[in-house]
């Protein structure tokens, strides 16, 4: 049963409620009732809300402090998180954040899974100080591989296509699509031989025709079948019921953090398709990508950029092409942690952020990159955009249409004075201020937390997400 706390929320843990009273119902967040006992749900469930690249790492890496347990629940090693901790640089793509600060993480269901990666990144952190064990770490037992085969049909794909999506070839696509189509390889088939075996050859029976149409050479089962046995010992220690271990740590009043990796207007539904990504990036997928259920995400936080950037094709309505737009990139250093690739950048599209806001959920905003704003005189911000000679506050599903919108903007000035390393919000600037605050009231979500550098610690909390 699900009841509201009251005042006391935190004296009610693990304490035996009998029955729901008034003074229970009256009052904000849900306490979970299993067994006669009761918990607070404190969970946050942290996205990106434009198109990824928003500064995500630090964000879970900071939050982690505050988290027992680190969730990510959809993507692959397409995705790249950077962690500057002191003087030490971690550069994630598979693993959850919260392994970098011993917490223990989980990788959910709604991750598909490079096996080879998930080893090499697991001992380049090792190279770098951080004990990872099945203690530390749990992988999904129903997450689906990604094999050489789809990073092959990946590239060559992309290869061929006239008009590329801009792909990280690494194969998440394809594993997306027989995961769908239900031939998938999943973690716990490595423990059986003969189901795996037959997997392969049902897989064989769809990519046989693919890989012989784009020129690849046929798929040697039996190899394959060789190496996935040969590296399931490695493997399996990591791999256990990810939804019921979650289960278990949320009615023990476990803090979880959901990890999102990429940006939602990725998302494979709502997003910019068809440049998107083969995931739902939006928060509701925590709940299906983990298998905790539609109350565990609590609280959403979306990463935003203080401006806007993207990685690859696609519509880009506020992207520059002038001296400002250089200044963000060389500032900002906006290139992407997977693929090396510069990121196109512009503007702030406020009205693109304000449909993320609706789309996910969204309860407050963690805003990043703040200090690549320093020194210009002026900035801009879109407030809408204009289509066929109308004003609309929202980007239109069809790509003919996105392609043909006209940003409107609203000038603000600027400020010459520094705001990395800012630490309060009294210390900043006036106008940079100002500019905070217009944010809020254009994207209908209040800021929650202001990242005014890549260090762990140059921070301004304004709510803590965790005690919202």
């Amino acid at each position: 049963m699900l009841y509201k706390p009251t005042r006391v929320r935190r004296r009610l843990r693990g304490q035996s409620i009998p029955s729901p009273t008034a003074e229970c119902l009256s009052k904000g967040g849900w306490i979970l009732a299993a067994g006669g006992k009761a918990y607070e749900m404190a969970n946050v469930t942290v996205i990106g809300a434009q198109w990824g690249d928003e500064g995500k790492g630090k964000l879970v890496d900071w939050l982690s402090n505050r988290a027992d347990v680190v969730v990510r629940f959809q993507g692959g090693h397409n995705a790249g998180h950077t962690l500057v901790v002191g003087d030490q640089t971690y550069k994630l793509s598979l693993l959850p954040s919260g392994v970098v600060q011993g917490k223990l993480s989980i990788i959910g269901n709604g991750v598909v899974v490079d096996p080879w990666h998930l080893l090499s990144e697991i001992e380049t952190l090792r190279g770098q100080g951080v004990a990872i064990s099945p203690d530390l770490l749990v992988l999904a037992d129903n997450a689906c591989l990604i094999l050489p085969i789809h990073r092959d049909l990946d590239q060559a794909r992309e290869a061929a296509a006239s008009n590329k999506i801009g792909t990280t070839g690494r194969g998440i696509g394809p594993a997306y699509e027989d995961k769908v189509g239900r031939r998938a390889v999943r973690v716990a088939d490595l423990e059986d031989p003969e189901a795996l075996a037959a997997k392969l050859d049902r897989l064989n029976a769809h990519h046989a025709p693919l890989r012989s149409g784009l020129g690849l050479p046929a798929m040697d089962v039996a190899a394959l079948l060789a190496e996935l046995q040969a590296m399931a010992p490695k493997i399996l220690p990591y791999a256990r019921p990810a939804w019921l271990l979650l289960d278990e740590v949320v009615k023990a009043g476990r803090r979880v953090l959901f990890e999102g990796a990429q940006g939602a207007l990725l998302d494979v539904d709502h997003g910019t398709y068809p440049y998107v990504t083969s995931s739902n990036t939006v928060a509701g997928q925590a709940a299906a990508g983990s298998g905790l259920g539609p109350r565990g995400p609590g609280y959403v936080l979306g990463i935003v950029k203080a401006y806007t950037t993207r990685v690859g094709e696609g519509p880009f309505p506020t992207e520059l092409h002038d001296e400002v737009g250089k200044h963000l990139g060389e500032v900002g250093r906006e290139v992407g942690t997977v693929t090396g690739r510069s990121r196109r950048c512009g503007w702030f599209d406020a009205a693109l952020v304000r449909q993320s806001v609706a789309l996910n959920g969204i309860s407050g905003i963690a805003l990043t990159k703040l200090d690549v704003l320093d020194g210009l005189p002026q900035l801009r911000i879109c407030t809408g955009y204009r289509l066929n000679g109308a004003e609309i506050g929202h980007m239109p599903a069809g790509l003919s249409a996105q392609s043909r919108l006209e940003p409107i903007y609203e000038e603000m000035e600027g400020w010459s004075e520094t705001t990395q390393g800012a630490r309060t919000w009294k210390t900043l600037p006036g106008n940079a201020v100002k500019y905070v605050r217009r944010i809020e009231e254009l994207i209908g979500a209040p800021v929650a937390l202001l990242s005014t550098s890549p260090q762990r610690d140059d921070t301004i909390l304004m709510r803590d997400p965790f005690q919202s």
